[in-house]
């Protein structure tokens, strides 16, 4: 008989996972301590961890359980987005282990297995344990095989229990080594116990893409080439390369952002509606849209990268890309890349897609803008209008989160002059509550084996088969310079300005 007062249709009642293990490999790094730890202590704030948790760290540092412990503490304290709280902290810092070892060390996975496998009489944990690779993409193969090895990633069919992995991007650096990597993750996990994360997905503003496309009726008769000029997405930073000099030289602008980000901004944009909110529902539409994308003929002309030199940020002179430490003199790696395609389906034929990503450009801001066309007839004089843009709906991710409306108004007064005004809905301004940082939303996900926000392996593939020719082709040249605290290199602008377009400043 089903307790009445546990109805799964009740949303008062939160999502909680049943008691398990998560390990994170690489648990002295920049990733875990400024988002993993922090997230963590935040699901337990908020009640949404399972009385019996366990985190077992593992990482080469020669560290005794009280440094985690401090670490862990420094990290949670200075990086939690609630507020502090010491029980809280009191009960999650009692389940804290660490294993130290390197990933080539046999001995030191071994203790890590008993490490877990003790957890089922002392936690009262049945084998439920999730590994998070929070590691440089090298290390993969080596952490997998020793998994494999020891038989930690076997489901733990006898005694009840599941084992995960959490993968980080980027998956692969192009798309034969994406088919390596993945063959040799499907040796290790099954299918469905493998978590490609992308933290983007798990952004409130990206999940109310869903929302707003279909839960009203107001938006979807419109989204389409018969009313859609264009659509423009942006995902601009600030900062320099910071200390990833290594990974970024090696990869790029589009291997880092436009592969897993903005693609898949891009799919949630442009998909069907799926048959149902459910993992596989929405990956077989996201998948199709991604199979759809075609670059232009003309790469030279809407295929633009560039590397920023220096200039001045936010009030204050910042130094080139070949300045940074550790980047060489000669290196021509694009810091900015701004691409367009289309889609090859009826929903969106004819219809350009502008993605653009860069470092060093004026300030950070992630956004989708759909741009309408204009009305079909104006009765209005040339004068009245001249001021008047196309209509736009736009998405902003990050900052400010939420979703503002522009269209065309009149302005106060005797004459009809018309111009453009906004209206915005914020979600710091409308709900009470903060948004989750996506690293909750996404942690908590992989606890409870929900697939709906992680990427798939065909979605991995497919989002290579677009950027690969764009590697190919851009393979032996020089990226174009713009200057830092710009929005990046003139080539962008003159790919719009070729159709009468013009990025939209955001």
């Amino acid at each position: 008989m089903q307790n009445p007062l546990r109805d799964p249709a009740d949303r008062r009642l939160p999502r909680i996972p049943e008691p398990c293990a998560l390990v994170i490999f690489g648990v002295t790094g920049d990733l875990a301590r400024k988002k993993l730890i922090p997230a963590i202590y935040d699901l337990a704030n908020r009640g949404l961890l399972p009385a019996s948790f366990v985190i077992v760290g593992f990482a080469r540092r020669d560290w005794s359980h009280g440094t985690f412990e401090e670490m862990a503490r420094e990290a949670a304290k200075s990086h939690a987005r609630t507020p502090w709280r010491e029980d809280v902290w009191d009960r999650l810092c009692g389940n804290f282990k660490f294993v130290p070892g390197t990933f080539d060390d046999d001995d030191a996975f071994d203790r890590l297995d008993a490490t877990v496998d003790e957890l089922r009489d002392s936690h009262g944990i049945p084998g439920n344990a999730a590994f998070y690779f929070s590691i440089p993409p090298g290390a993969f193969p080596t952490v997998l095989k020793q998994l494999k090895r020891t038989g930690m990633s076997d489901n733990r069919q006898d005694g009840g229990g599941w084992r995960r992995v959490v993968v980080e991007k980027p998956f692969g650096s192009d798309r034969d080594s994406a088919h390596e990597l993945n063959d040799l993750v499907d040796r290790v996990f099954t299918a469905p116990d493998v978590f490609r994360i992308d933290h983007y997905l798990g952004k409130e503003t990206v999940q109310n893409i869903f929302a707003l496309r279909f839960a009203n009726a107001m938006f979807e008769p419109i989204w389409n080439s018969n009313y859609v000029d264009h659509v423009q997405i942006t995902m601009a930073e600030d900062v320099g390369i910071g200390t990833r000099a290594g990974f970024y030289d090696d990869n790029g602008a589009a291997r880092d952002v436009l592969q897993n980000h903005v693609l898949q901004l891009l799919a949630l944009t442009a998909m069907e509606q799926p048959v149902g909110f459910d993992a596989e529902e929405i990956r077989v539409e996201k998948l199709k849209v991604l199979r759809a994308i075609k670059l232009c003929d003309d790469l030279e002309a809407t295929a633009i990268r560039g590397q920023y030199t220096d200039g001045w940020v936010q009030g204050r002179p910042v130094e080139g890309y070949h300045a940074e430490a550790n980047i060489p003199d000669d290196s021509t790696t694009e810091t900015y890349a701004a691409v367009q395609i289309g889609i090859q389906n009826r929903r969106w034929n004819g219809v350009p897609f502008y993605l653009r990503t860069g470092k060093r450009l004026p300030k950070r801001v992630t956004e989708i803008a759909v741009v309408f066309k204009e009305a079909p007839h104006m009765p209005f004089a040339d004068y009245d209008t001249q001021i008047l843009g196309n209509n736009q709906l736009v998405i902003r991710v990050q900052p400010d989160e939420g979703v503002t409306v522009k269209f065309g108004s009149k302005v106060p007064g005797t004459g009809m002059e018309l111009r453009d005004i906004t209206m915005g809905f914020g979600y710091g301004e409308t709900f009470t509550e903060s948004s989750p940082e996506a690293y909750e939303r996404l942690i908590l996900d992989v606890m409870l084996g929900d697939k709906t926000l992680f990427p798939d392996a065909n979605e991995v593939d497919a989002s290579w088969a677009v950027i690969d020719p764009l590697e190919e082709f851009w393979a032996g040249t020089k990226p174009e310079a713009y200057e830092s605290g710009t929005w990046g290199p003139t080539g962008a602008d003159l790919m719009l300005q070729a159709s009468g377009r013009r990025w939209r400043r955001a």
